[in-house]
Formats: C-alpha cells, sequence, structure tokens
C-alpha cells in the first residue's frame, strides 16, 4: 500500500498539540499502524512543546511524517537554529520544563537535530513491524490471507455437496477463519472492513436473486 509522506505547517501553540495528534493518530490508522500510533502521538506532543518552550509561542512550524524503510520517521521543523534540545534526566525529582526529549528518547529507538540554513530538523525514528515502506504489517493472520489471495487466484476448488456434518462443520469453521483474516487484511491496508462487508453482501445477495430469476426462467 502507498504510504505518501506528507507534511503540515502549523503554528507553535499549545492548543495545536491536540490537533497534531489526532492527525497523527487518523493518518497511521489510514497507513495500518495502529500499533505505534500511542509512541508516535507521544513524540508530536514532546517535539511540538519543545518548540513552544524552548523557542515560543507563535513559532511557525512545520510536521513532517514518512516511512523509511521499516521506520516510521517524524520531524518538526522551526527556523530557530540556537534553541537546541537538550536530553535530561527524566526523574521524578525533575521540573516538566526539559523532560520531552527524555520521552522521546524512551520511546524512539533513535532522534536526532539537523541543522539548516534557515531551520532546525528535530526528528525521531520509531520501529514498525513493516518489511518495506510499501509493504504491511507482518501479522499471522494478514500474512494468511495474502496466501489465500494467492490461491484463490490460481483456481477455485468446487464444494462438495456429499460431505458429511463434520466435514461440514469443519469447512465452516475453516470460512470464517478465512473471513477473519481476510479482515485483518483489509485493516493492514487501510481499507474500511465494514465497507468492504457490506459491498460484499450486497454483492452476495444479487448473485443469489439473479441464480434464482435465471432458474426460474428455465
Amino acid at each position: 500500500m502507498s504510504r505518501k509522506p506528507w507534511e503540515l505547517s502549523f503554528t507553535a501553540e499549545p492548543v495545536e498539540v491536540a490537533a497534531l495528534r489526532r492527525i497523527m493518530r487518523l493518518h497511521l490508522g489510514i497507513w495500518g499502524l495502529h500499533d505505534i500510533s500511542d509512541e508516535a502521538q507521544l513524540c508530536v506532543s514532546e517535539l511540538v512543546s519543545n518548540v513552544i518552550t524552548h523557542v515560543g509561542h507563535g513559532t511557525p512550524a512545520t510536521l513532517a511524517v514518512s516511512v523509511r524503510g521499516n521506520h516510521l520517521r517524524i520531524e518538526v521543523h522551526d527556523p530557530d537554529t540556537r534553541a537546541l534540545p537538550v536530553l535530561r534526566d527524566a526523574s521524578a525529582t525533575d521540573c516538566e520544563d526539559g523532560r520531552g526529549m527524555a520521552l522521546v528518547d524512551a520511546v524512539a529507538d533513535r532522534w536526532g537535530v539537523l541543522l539548516r540554513p534557515d531551520r532546525k530538523v528535530t526528528w525521531c525514528e520509531l520501529a514498525t513491524k513493516l518489511t518495506a515502506p510499501h509493504g504491511h504489517v507482518e501479522a499471522p493472520g494478514v500474512m494468511r490471507a495474502e496466501a489465500l489471495l494467492g490461491l484463490y487466484a490460481a483456481a477455485q476448488l468446487p464444494c462438495r455437496t456429499d460431505a458429511g456434518r463434520l466435514i461440514k462443520s469443519m469447512a465452516q469453521e475453516a470460512v470464517i477463519d478465512v473471513i477473519t483474516d481476510f479482515l485483518h487484511w483489509l485493516r493492514a491496508h487501510g481499507c474500511d472492513a465494514d465497507d468492504v462487508l457490506d459491498c460484499a453482501q450486497t454483492q452476495f445477495e444479487a448473485q443469489i436473486d439473479g441464480s434464482g430469476a435465471m432458474g426460474r426462467n428455465l
């Protein structure tokens, strides 16, 4: 699936933090990266709060998010190249100011600062379960659904009508497992599973009605 890098300009104010967290959560949901949503939102909060505290309220800034390899990269750009973030001990006796980067350091795989001629870029990266930027999370259900997609495309096996009750029961359980795995696959690819289920149900009913009408005509 496509995970196109995106960026958003904002003004460094406390009221913006919650909105940026929501936007981050929304994008990670679309990208199928729900498992790191909490950590990513925390990093956004702390990186933005760092600009508010050490650069100043009202500073024009930019949030940039991308996937690099199997890592999610979060960047916050601001115009002050002198106010560099400092890593302090986030112990209980410390004051709140200055603890932001310690929290980022605790949840991110790595972080750093890039100095450009006109801006500073404070960034961090979080590990994902992706094997490639455009791949999907390697969850068991998703992998099984991928395999089933290939099998389904290769051949469709006929269903036996003379199967015993036990075999039919086992087949029904297998079908339920297959549907569940495909729901995992849809979610990992950023699709709305409920919408797909509704469409499948509508298509199924239409095909049943069409078959019935054809049978009556014959």
